[in-house]
């Protein structure tokens, strides 16, 4: 099999979550469409005289300078009304950018209502230029109306003025802070499901003793092909390759992560397996890319909630309310994690052997992503960093695993410490004091004093 060909269905995965996440590839199909359309209209309308049918006659034009005007203008209207759309959309971009940082762009060009608006106008504006161009002009015996073609374009028109009004509607909805907020707390949901099975049984406890004895030998380093993030990796077929070879193959990276070129992205045992060609057909099974992609990295929503919030701590837009908002979406995505607990780190292939140790991201590792940046933010902001205080304290609540609630416990203290430095209000820190005792006292937890 050709390298490029091992991970053939993560590739066209990533493949597609770039078309989604674009702003041009649904107006594309819209164009398409309008094209196929109207040549099914045209050519119904040569094979069918709608003139004999009586009680549509009220409804079709009755000769070519009619089709004609009524073509003219709605194309018109809607290439007009289409850099009207285009213009608000560059608007809520610079808004969104501006307020809550340019990696939010992304959810908005990749927003379904905004892709289809401009296609629903572009795709109208070239339906009637074809329908406009199959019009002819002279005698009776010579003339070409297609009528139903521009019965069909009025209709359109119709739907297009309906896609104005819900497009309206929709920006100003999607540019609030909270419904932003929640179109990534959702994706995160998701990442967090796909990532974290319940019901996924290959935990790292039942790997056989001999696999684990195979880490004590020095393994050979497979080195990362190119500079970039690594966007995805193709674990079946990663575990198909290793089991081919007869090694065991553990990713020193994990999705989201830079790597430069030449730095180690696997280690492979038994060290004296790997060759040229092998090494080829591992790199094959993962994807780089210029960006993060939603694709496989977890952190990759959060980071996007972390990043609003920090943006709403900061002097030139100081919005605690919107920081507050993050906190409660990213406490309750850890909760989910939580939930869910350690996810699957070893990959089998078809006989069932243990082939391939992945680097999947714990609850640790999410709660320093999430709360070490906001916390280190929003060290002089009370508000903020009581209802921080209080998810952590509701979040050792729900954790069951002694771990998690020993990383929420060094948060805390960690969160109480900047606190006790930078609050100049003895009531605020007194508050703050509350909610860590509430933490440490929970049942479960490891009793002590702050």
């Amino acid at each position: 099999m050709p390298p490029l060909a091992e991970a053939l269905p993560v590739r066209l995965n990533t493949v597609w979550e770039h078309l989604r996440t674009s702003y041009w590839f649904v107006p594309m199909l819209m164009l398409i469409a309008a094209v196929l359309m109207a040549w099914l209209a045209i050519y119904a309308d040569t094979r069918v005289d709608l003139r004999q049918m009586e009680s549509l006659a009220w409804a079709l034009v009755a000769s070519s300078e009619g089709a004609t005007a009524v073509m003219s203008t709605v194309a018109g209207s809607m290439v007009t009304i289409a850099g009207v759309v285009f213009s608000i959309t560059l608007v809520a971009l610079s808004l969104a950018s501006g307020q809550f940082g340019p990696r939010m762009l992304r959810n908005f060009i990749r927003d379904r209502v905004n892709q289809s608006a401009l296609g629903a106008f572009l795709a109208t504006f070239l339906y009637c230029l074809l329908v406009l161009s199959a019009v002819r002009h002279g005698p009776p015996e010579s003339e070409f109306v297609p009528r139903l073609a521009v019965g069909i374009g009025v209709l359109l028109a119709v739907v297009s003025v309906a896609t104005l009004i819900a497009y309206i509607h929709h920006v100003a909805v999607t540019i609030q802070a909270d419904t932003l907020i929640e179109i990534i707390y959702d994706d995160l949901c998701r990442q967090i499901d796909a990532v974290c099975p319940v019901s996924d049984e290959v935990r790292a406890s039942t790997v056989d003793t001999g696999t684990r004895h195979a880490f004590d030998e020095t393994p050979a380093q497979v080195a990362s092909p190119c500079h970039g993030y690594l966007q995805a990796v193709d674990h079946d077929a990663l575990a198909r390759v290793a089991a081919e070879a007869g090694v065991v193959v553990r990713m020193e990276r994990g999705a989201g992560h830079y790597l430069l070129e030449g730095s180690r992205l696997m280690s492979v045992w038994p060290a004296g397996t790997l060759d040229g060609p092998l090494e080829s057909r591992l790199q094959a099974c993962v994807v780089f890319g210029a960006q993060r992609t939603a694709t496989q990295d977890m952190e990759f929503a959060l980071d996007q909630l972390v990043e609003i919030a920090a943006r709403a701590l900061s002097p030139g837009i100081n919005d605690p309310f919107t920081a507050i908002t993050c906190v409660d979406r990213l406490s309750s995505a850890l909760a989910r994690l939580a939930a869910h607990g350690q996810p699957a780190a070893w990959h089998r292939d078809a006989e069932g052997v243990p082939r391939v140790l992945d680097r999947p991201p714990g609850f640790a590792e999410a709660l320093d992503a999430a709360f070490h940046p906001i916390r280190q933010c929003a060290r002089d902001n009370a508000p903020v960093a009581i209802r921080l205080m209080a998810a952590m304290a509701e979040l050792s609540a729900v954790c069951t695993d002694p771990d998690q609630r020993a990383a929420l416990r060094r948060h805390a203290d960690q969160l109480l410490r900047n606190a006790a430095a930078h609050f100049g209000d003895p009531g605020d820190l007194a508050d703050l004091r509350a909610r860590h005792r509430q933490m440490v006292c929970s049942p479960g937890s490891q009793a002590g004093g702050d």
